[in-house]
């Protein structure tokens, strides 16, 4: 009993680190990965698995070198380009950040409101001011009661989307040998390209990129080089691991729902489509489990780019304002599209057009600052990792560059 209290002791001081990589893998369970994920699934079964697997490892680098450079220099993402940009420059790469916070915020918004007229047949502009609300009330949390609970509360809501996605899969377990086929990779035909390029280039988000490395040192602070910072980095790398297979886990439960019970269905193209063919299929617990599923995912992913929005600013500015007019600032927007009546899959696929452009301007620089030891000092990345790293940050460029060719050709 002696011998076993001190491991036991450190298990919980290590768990006490975690957290910031939970926030950041809101991103990765969005309501456009959602609508990605099932269209996979229910066209090409089990075929594009391995493209959730090899995402997600890319994802997880790039989540833990944003960290990494937060704990190291004691900046976020933001700050440290801000320090090596004239003000020309740096103004205008904030016009873009913001440009892809508002489309960040259109798809978030979006995927609660669909989701709160899935759930109480509310029309689309209302369900956005309720996520908007909602999302606002999360904000406060982290504004009023500090980083640690909003972290318990994005949390709670990640394992409330994961149950949502997941459920169908005790009804319609999934093919065991199919899933271990999909693993293997290959294509079927330039549709199935495409999907691909959408699930792999719309991976990496840039607000997500921008945040972690916030959160990071929002949480840790700058620890002093030697065991301290060792010790930090280590539970950082496990964070990041654990949040990105849960998040890549379920994912992989929305694939394998649509491959087992939507595959070859019509009319899922859409999130009320993939919800009218889970009920029809499932039964309605577990369509009703979906709904709640994807309006957590909104709120979750709309109040955690909503933060990342602030970082950005007051990183690339030296300037906040209140979070209500910041909350606004990214809002308004997706309501005027709501209002209008723009088709919501059509929406979703133009927001992930627009944040396919923010994507170099988050990665390039992380790579660059990251392998610095002018910037990192011993931490700096070894060329194994900085070469990794930039062979993600290029495929990922490339694969958007393509998704938005395909998709306006």
């Amino acid at each position: 009993m002696v011998a076993i209290r001190p491991k036991v002791a450190r298990v919980r001081a290590g768990a006490v680190l975690l957290g910031p990589a939970f926030v950041a893998a809101i991103a990765y369970v969005d309501p456009g990965n959602v609508a990605t994920n099932t269209a996979a699934g229910a066209r090409y079964g089990y075929l594009l698995v391995w493209v959730l697997v090899v995402a997600n490892v890319m994802a997880g680098l790039v989540q833990y070198l944003s960290a990494k450079l937060g704990l190291v220099t004691g900046q976020s993402l933001p700050e440290a380009v801000r320090d090596r940009m004239p003000r020309p420059v740096r103004l205008a790469y904030w016009g873009q950040a913001e440009v892809v916070a508002m489309a960040t915020d259109l798809a978030e918004v979006l995927g609660g409101a669909i989701a709160l007229g899935l759930l109480f047949d509310l029309p689309l502009l209302v369900g956005g001011v309720i996520t908007g609300v909602v999302s606002t009330a999360l904000l406060l949390v982290q504004d009023r009661r500090g980083q640690r609970p909003f972290e318990r509360v994005v949390t709670t809501l990640l394992v409330v989307i994961a149950v949502g996605f997941a459920a169908g899969l005790f009804v319609d377990p999934p093919s065991v040998s199919g899933t271990l086929g999909g693993l293997v990779p290959r294509f079927d035909g330039a549709d199935s390209v495409l999907l691909a390029a959408g699930m792999l280039g719309a991976t990496v988000m840039p607000h997500a990129v921008y945040l972690h490395s916030a959160l990071a040192r929002d949480r840790h602070g700058k620890p002093a080089e030697g065991a301290p910072r060792r010790r930090l980095l280590a539970a950082t790398k496990v964070d990041v691991v654990i949040a990105m297979v849960f998040a890549g886990a379920v994912n992989t439960a929305m694939l394998l729902l649509a491959a087992g019970a939507l595959r070859d269905v019509p009319g899922v193209d859409g999130l009320e489509g993939v919800h009218a063919a889970v009920g029809t299929q499932l039964g309605g617990g577990i369509a009703l489990l979906f709904a709640i599923g994807l309006l957590a995912s909104g709120f979750a992913s709309t109040a955690v780019g909503c933060y990342a929005g602030a970082v950005v600013m007051d990183g690339l500015l030296r300037f906040r304002i209140p979070l209500l007019t910041r909350r606004l600032i990214t809002l308004v927007p997706a309501l005027v599209v709501l209002a209008v009546g723009v088709d919501p899959t059509q929406a979703l696929v133009l927001s992930q057009v627009v944040l396919s452009f923010g994507i170099p301007f988050a990665l390039v620089p992380l790579v660059w600052l990251t392998a610095r030891r002018s910037v990192m000092g011993t931490a700096a990345n070894r060329v194994g990792t900085t070469v990794a790293a930039g062979a993600v940050s290029v495929a990922v460029i490339a694969l958007n560059l393509v998704l938005v060719y395909l998709t306006f050709s």
